[in-house]
């Protein structure tokens, strides 16, 4: 993965490319930034750019020589202008089918009907590589979980992958200058398995990178964040796909019948509602409730005429137009509650069927105070 393979944030990749040449390589970075940003393969993009053979020096556009002193081979020439990996040597070419031996990959896992018991990474090391090089930006949880086939169970970071980073890490590199250890979602650590990486974490073997990657910070323990550089990376509209668009329209036609039925207290049409959520899977649950979330936000912009100019999508702006006036502001913050313990429950494994009924019918009370479910 080049640098030049991945759409716009220019900024980013200048600042990065900058890091190298000032030999400011920060040992841990976080790259963090939404669903929709390329911070996965940008973190693989600037680790090839480190260990590549025959880089180019920032502000020259002329190769320099690697860590090994490799001269680049006669007639080969820099595929693309500007300041990037060479893209041909050895390490490069590792690289960018994600099978060089210095570098290696922690992310959610859980088990599967292959993988039925103690489920690891490097398990999934074949299943990885295909994953990410068939669609490398943006890469959704939900679609890796769909992916590997773990059905409704949720993925976690587990001790024994902690384990492993610590074990791996132990050895000296094979044939590159820096190790480079890349964590995806590390949010999705286990809580009781995170001690085990701080010291390493802090005081890393010589030589060695760490690139943990994330789309919601707040949910990392403050003790990892705060042995990391931070490395925000922006949305891009350049690789926003249809299928985000599908996926959100989708959830806000679910959305907007599910709020009819409780105004409506269309009590069979909330069991059912709830019968069909149960059946989603954990991720594609939170992901629904964040949805609700981010729609709850947009209301208090209807109450200044702002609707339109709060969402972006004119189908969003016609069903706040009539969802947000029926809310007050202390039911505003009564819905957030109950979103954000709904999310939680979800993410604590609860009976997924009584967990959507009741928020349903808490729902209806709060437009319907004096309702009682038959």
């Amino acid at each position: 993965m080049r640098f030049s393979d991945i759409p716009g944030q220019q900024a980013i990749k200048e600042k990065l490319i900058r890091t190298v040449s000032e030999q400011r390589v920060s040992h841990a970075q976080l790259f963090y930034g939404p669903e929709s940003s390329a911070k996965l393969a940008l973190a693989i993009a600037y680790a090839q750019y480190i260990n590549c053979k025959n880089r180019q020096v920032l502000g020259t556009g002329h190769w320099a020589l690697g860590s090994n002193d490799q001269k680049p081979e006669p007639g080969t020439q820099n595929p693309e202008p500007g300041l990037d990996s060479c893209g041909v040597c050895p390490s490069c070419v590792k690289y960018s089918k994600l099978i060089h031996p210095d570098l290696h990959f922690i992310y959610p896992v859980a088990t599967t009907k292959i993988v039925t018991k103690k489920p690891q990474s490097k398990l999934f090391t074949e299943e990885w590589r295909k994953f990410f090089l068939q669609k490398p930006f943006p890469l959704m949880l939900q679609d890796w979980y769909d992916f590997i086939g773990i059905e409704n169970k949720q993925g976690i970071i587990n001790v024994d992958d902690c384990n492993e980073i610590i074990s791996t890490l132990s050895y000296k590199s094979y044939e590159s200058e820096y190790k480079v250890m890349i964590i995806w979602m590390v949010e999705k650590l286990f809580h009781a398995a995170a001690p085990k990486i701080l010291k390493i974490l802090e005081e890393p073997p010589e030589k060695t990178l760490f690139l943990l990657v994330s789309e919601d910070p707040g949910q990392i323990i403050s003790t990892i964040q705060s042995r990391c550089l931070m490395v925000r990376i922006p949305p891009d509209k350049n690789i926003v796909t249809t299928d985000e668009d599908a996926v959100e329209n989708m959830y806000l036609q679910i959305f907007t019948a599910w709020m009819r039925n409780c105004f409506l207290m269309k009590v069979p049409e909330l069991i059912s509602f709830s019968g069909d959520m149960a059946k989603s899977g954990r991720e594609k649950q939170k992901a629904f409730l964040q949805y609700g979330l981010h729609i709850l936000a947009l209301c208090p912009a209807v109450v200044y005429s702002q609707a339109g100019r709060a969402a972006g999508d004119p189908a969003e702006a016609a069903f706040l137009e009539k969802f947000a006036p029926s809310i007050n502001s202390a039911g505003l913050a009564s819905f957030y509650e109950l979103f954000n313990n709904a999310v939680y429950h979800v993410e604590r494994n609860a009976h997924a069927p009584t967990l959507f009924l009741d928020l349903s019918f808490k729902i209806v009370r709060l437009f319907k105070p004096n309702f009682v479910p038959l």
